[in-house]
């Protein structure tokens, strides 16, 4: 059975524009912080630990969003997140955000494990890469992971 990742996070006022609404590129910033809990909680495999002791990331190579309908300040956002693929050195999450059951934004993400002093990808290293698979949909695991 697909595990999914999730948090949940109240619009603050630094994330809206003059109308009230969420400004888009917050949302790239939740998208961020919703990664960034993924690796570190579930896979506890911290963007601190691996990059600052030993010199590898997780950048973004590629995202695709589509955006449903605004969010509004003080609105509450589910944030969740599965995997599609993983990679021998990328893995692409599908994530989504609802308000209250409505959907907000529905993305496509795909982060690559690299060195961060040579700028190139590198395998995952088992042990994320085993968690992960627990996060793959039902889809995905029928196929093969290159």
């Amino acid at each position: 059975m697909t595990e999914t990742f999730s948090i949940r996070r109240q619009v603050e006022f630094n994330h809206c524009d003059a109308a009230g609404i969420v400004f888009y590129p917050r949302y790239f910033e939740m998208i961020s912080s919703l990664t960034e809990r993924f690796f570190s909680d579930a896979l506890d495999f911290s963007w601190a630990s691996i990059g600052l002791s030993e010199g590898y990331g997780t950048p973004m190579g590629n995202i695709e969003v589509r955006f449903h309908a605004p969010s509004q300040l003080e609105d509450w956002l589910d944030l969740s997140l599965q995997l599609e693929r993983i990679g021998r050195s990328s893995a692409t999450f599908l994530i989504t955000c609802a308000c209250e059951g409505a959907p907000r934004f529905t993305c496509k993400a795909t982060v690559v494990y690299a060195n961060i002093k040579t700028g190139g990808s590198e395998p995952w290293p088992e042990t994320p890469r085993a968690k992960m698979s627990r996060y793959l949909t039902a889809s995905s695991q029928n196929e093969r992971q290159d």
